[in-house]
């Protein structure tokens, strides 16, 4: 019987050689005159730890990324942006001197009347600088001294699909690749038992049944498939397709897992293709995984004052209390970016009740979250970001009545927040106007977000690039400035 390594090179017919060695032979030429290497092995660089950079442009203040994305556009004015006038105005129209005939979705823009309506929810100042935060926020508001809350961000996106793949890819149109994957292609990983980038996924009660979420929004886009987000799920199979088949033991599989790749490794050889070197990796990260995640998603062994600091819920596989848990035991295996969505947050109805059931699923496990680091010295090198994709807006969509009302969706002016790693924490960044409509202070775009979470880890915007057709591609496009006032 023939050696299978070998097979494949008496397969090649004198017709598919002179073929493929024209093929060969045309892209070396292109490549020469494009000044690009079509055999580059970056990927295999990237197989075992290093990233492209080789090293940050500088020192980094954060080692790893945290992100609570909270989809479907949390209201600012229900949680963290305090507006008295608002009450005051109850009802009334929004004057166009304030909205200033800007974009609306086509959910509102027909309505007859834009009734002006302020939070059913009291607000209170906390921490030394004297934040204002919601009755729905009690967690959040006894870490007012650790985090930044940024009131001026912006986009130009109003809906959510092309406003979640603008936060997370840099573009509004989909195929390019996450924030996660850029860090994982030019720092790479700090953990070889586990993946660089690390997706986790929770359904809020706000409105379970609201806007989808995609895999694309933690795809690798034209980079090499090694740097695209690994979902984990809950249950009893957290990454999908990784345990072996009945009747396959450790030692077969490793034996296998040999053999298919001094199979793959003939073809790099021969072909020079960069993703046989990501395949080969993928194959000895999954072998790796097996031990690994099974070890990181079983909490039974955390104290039990960790479950009270994160919730009744943190015991509930799936939930987002859950999932900052195990945030936590990656980013204590040095797992770079860890990212977590939690949806439900779209209230274009019902928002008063709905949108206290949504608060209420995060706000605790989200402090805790950033108390726990810090109790174990990790919150200085680990950044942690709350925020969603925009805000809402300031009048009512729908009928407003004394007990109900609604907020469409509304990219002007919105809030996040950001702790450790970097940022300065116990201070408030930007402002709106009494309206709740427009930046009057320190704007803040999604390309300075994305600038400005590089620079803390180290990396320059400007110069972490990938060449595909033809162009040179960053995250944050051709845009993006350093938000220097919340950096320590």
């Amino acid at each position: 019987m023939q050696d299978p390594i070998n097979e494949r090179s008496h397969l090649l017919n004198r017709r598919a050689f002179l073929s493929r060695a024209s093929i060969g032979i045309g892209t070396a030429a292109l490549a020469s005159l494009l000044g690009c290497n079509p055999f580059r092995t970056d990927s295999s660089s990237l197989a075992l730890g290093g990233g492209v950079l080789g090293a940050p442009h500088f020192a980094p203040k954060a080692k790893r990324v945290i992100y609570l994305f909270q989809s479907g556009g949390p209201s600012q004015l229900e949680l963290f942006d305090h507006k008295p006038l608002l009450q005051q105005l109850r009802g009334q129209e929004l004057p166009e001197s304030v909205r200033m005939g800007q974009r609306l979705t086509g959910m509102t823009s027909n309505q007859a009347s834009f009734p002006l309506v302020g939070s059913s929810y009291s607000f209170s100042q906390h921490g030394q600088s004297g934040a204002w935060l919601s009755e729905l926020l009690p967690y959040t508001s006894r870490i007012a001294d650790e985090i930044c809350i940024v009131k001026s961000m912006y986009t130009e996106a109003i809906n959510h699909d092309p406003a979640i793949t603008f936060f997370q890819t840099g573009s509004q149109q989909p195929g390019r690749p996450a924030m996660g994957a850029w860090l994982s292609y030019g720092l790479g990983s700090t953990n070889e038992n586990l993946p660089t980038f690390c997706v986790m996924l929770s359904r809020g009660t706000g409105r379970p049944n609201g806007q989808p979420l995609y895999s694309r929004l933690w795809g690798n886009g034209f980079l090499h498939a090694l740097h695209q987000g690994v979902q984990f799920r809950s249950g009893k199979d957290p990454v999908l397709y990784l345990k072996d088949p009945e009747g396959i033991s450790r030692e077969s599989r490793r034996q296998m897992l040999d053999r298919i790749a001094a199979l793959n490794q003939q073809q790099l050889e021969q072909f020079g293709d960069p993703e046989i070197s990501s395949r080969i990796a993928q194959y000895e990260m999954a072998y790796r995984m097996q031990t690994s995640v099974p070890e990181v998603m079983d909490i039974s062994d955390e104290p039990e004052y960790i479950y009270r600091m994160y919730g009744p819920e943190a015991m509930t596989p799936g939930t987002f209390a859950a999932n900052c848990l195990l945030a936590r035991r990656l980013a204590e295996r040095d797992v770079r970016f860890i990212q977590l969505y939690h949806m439900g947050w779209d209230q274009h109805d019902n928002l008063p009740s709905a949108v206290a059931r949504q608060a209420m699923d995060v706000d605790q496990a989200s402090a805790a979250l950033v108390l726990d680091l810090k109790q174990r010295g990790m919150l200085d090198d680990t950044l942690v970001i709350w925020g969603g994709e925009f805000g809402r807006t300031n009048y009512s969509q729908g009928v407003l009545t004394d007990t109900n009302y609604g907020r469409d969706h509304h990219p002007r002016c919105f809030t996040i927040w950001m702790a450790g790693g970097g940022i300065k924490p116990g201070i408030v960044y930007g402002d709106t106007d009494d309206f709740g409509y427009n930046i009057i202070k320190d704007p803040v775009h999604v390309h300075d977000f994305q600038a400005t979470l590089l620079h803390l880890l180290g990396i320059d915007h400007e110069r972490l690039t990938y060449k595909y057709q033809g162009r040179r591609y960053r995250l944050t496009d051709v845009e993006g400035s350093l938000v220097k006032g919340i950096m320590a």
